[in-house]
C-alpha cells in the first residue's frame, strides 16, 4: 500500500477513522528524510493494515506547529485517534518494525488510564473490518511491552 499524504484538510479525518495511523513528517532539503523513505515505504508495503502517511512540513507548516515538529524526520503514531508515539529521528527498518509491534500491541486500557483518556464507548467488534487492524478474535491475555 502506498504512504497517504496528509494535509491541514485531511488529517484528522484519516486519523479518527483509522485504527493504527503512522505519519511521517519530512522536509525536502532533509538527507536524513530521503534515507527513511525507502524504509517507511517498505513498512506500508509489510504492514497494509496500518496506514502509513507522510507530511510535507514545508508545505504544511500548521501542521508541523501543531505537533511541535522541529526536527526531521519525526514520526508520530495515532492508535484508536490518540496520539501514542510522538519522537523525531532516523529509524532503521528493524527498529521502525519494533515501534509497529509496539503500537499494534500496546494495552490501550492501561494507556487511557495512564493518560486520562475516557475508555471507549463502543466495543471492539468481533472481526474488524476487512483491511483495518485489531485485536485477535478470542481470550485477549496477550500483548506488547507497552512504549
Amino acid at each position: 500500500m502506498p504512504t497517504t499524504p496528509l494535509t491541514q484538510q485531511n488529517f484528522q479525518t484519516v486519523v479518527a477513522t483509522n485504527h493504527i495511523v503512522l505519519v511521517d513528517f519530512w522536509a525536502t532539503w532533509c538527507g536524513w528524510c530521503t534515507r527513511f523513505a525507502p524504509v517507511y515505504e517498505a513498512s506500508a508495503e509489510t504492514h497494509r493494515d496500518i496506514v502509513h502517511a507522510t507530511v510535507e512540513a514545508e508545505a504544511e507548516p500548521a501542521l508541523a506547529a501543531a505537533g511541535q515538529v522541529d526536527r526531521y524526520p519525526w514520526i508520530m503514531a495515532f492508535r484508536e485517534g490518540m496520539l501514542v508515539y510522538s519522537k523525531a529521528g532516523f529509524l532503521p527498518a528493524d527498529q521502525l518494525e519494533e515501534l509497529v509491534q509496539q503500537i499494534r500491541w500496546m494495552d490501550m486500557e492501561t494507556f487511557r488510564r495512564e493518560h486520562r483518556q475516557p475508555a471507549r464507548e463502543t466495543a471492539v467488534p468481533a472481526e474488524p473490518a476487512a483491511g483495518r487492524a485489531g485485536p485477535a478474535p478470542g481470550r485477549q491475555s496477550y500483548g506488547w511491552p507497552g512504549l
